[in-house]
């Protein structure tokens, strides 16, 4: 009998990527009957995921619903959303601690947890502002105090972001050169992944071997790429004449007229605590090459990416 993997976020980047992987490999397909846990089982994106999977509510601000919802379940990845609230920090602790303690109290085996680095602990306190990573990484660290075993993917940036020009798009200069400006080194390295079409690469060879991710914490990328090899591939993909451009922190904010407070504030703290200690911290570089080795299929270079969702300027 095929036990339950119930997936949250399945129609986002993430958990729609676990559940396609999980689907398509023949040996994964076999061991698990998905259960796709969304909180509006009416939208149009879960209508065609309602073809493929098993549906059922889960709200994280519903415990009755979630309870429902992991009943029976096995495995279970879990995944927070930051709400857009001054009290986000608790706010998306709460969720992942709830969801990990219903996934105990229902009798659930494992669990994976999509988490990120604690920012403000890897720069020593001089970066708070980064509070999705350290709600992430608190629900991460509680979770290792529960009695299920349990993982932790890490991801890096998301290619798909780059793909999005509502917030810091291009300036075209006079000549006609796309100029993006931010206020990190052209040398400052980001892990990149393809979210949707790599996730679910990591976790598959989480499911795959739980017994070798127990407690271990998969810093889930390609690899590093500096801004200028970014920004270089944006204009090999474009046919433009692309130029990255560092300013200083009040240019920068100049840059986000129009973004929420809050979230400018992530956005200056998280590009300055990256550069200064790295996304992943010290060991940064061993830890993304170790997971790119061992995940489950071949990952998507930032280029291969780039073939298949073309950046359109101007």
């Amino acid at each position: 009998m095929s036990k339950i993997l119930a997936v949250f976020g399945a129609t986002g980047h993430q958990g729609s990527s676990v559940i396609n992987y999980v689907l398509n490999d023949p040996e994964l397909s076999k061991e698990f009957k998905l259960r796709a846990i969304t909180r509006d089982v009416n939208s149009p994106k879960v209508k065609e995921l309602k073809e493929k999977v098993e549906v059922v509510r889960g709200d994280v601000l519903d415990r009755a619903s979630l309870e429902t919802a992991l009943t029976g379940v096995h495995t279970v990845f879990s995944m927070t959303v930051p709400p857009p609230t001054s009290d986000s920090y608790e706010a998306e602790y709460n969720m992942g601690k709830d969801i990990a303690d219903i996934s105990v109290e229902k009798g659930a085996k494992y669990i994976i947890f999509s988490t990120l680095p604690p920012a403000k602990k890897l720069s020593g306190g001089k970066y708070t502002k980064i509070t999705p990573f350290d709600a992430k990484a608190a629900v991460e660290e509680y979770i290792r105090g529960l009695p299920i075993q349990s993982s932790f993917l890490s991801a890096g940036t998301f290619m798909e972001n780059f793909l999005e020009q509502t917030y810091m798009g291009p300036k075209q200069d006079a000549d006609g050169t796309w100029v993006f400006a931010r206020q990190i080194s052209p040398k400052a390295q980001l892990p990149l992944i393809d979210a949707v079409g790599d996730t679910g690469k990591f976790v598959g060879a989480m499911l795959a071997e739980p017994e070798k991710y127990e407690g271990r914490t998969v810093s889930a990328a390609t690899r590093f790429y500096s801004m200028e090899e970014i920004y270089a591939a944006i204009g090999k993909s474009t046919g433009k004449k692309v130029a990255y451009k560092q300013v200083s922190v009040e240019e920068f904010k100049k840059e986000l007229v129009g973004v929420p407070t809050m979230m400018a504030d992530f956005f200056i703290d998280a590009f300055r605590c990256q550069e200064e200690f790295g996304y992943f911290g010290p060991n940064g570089e061993a830890e993304v090459k170790w997971a790119a080795e061992n995940a489950r299929g071949k990952l998507a270079t930032f280029e291969d990416f780039l073939e298949r969702h073309p950046i359109t300027l101007g």
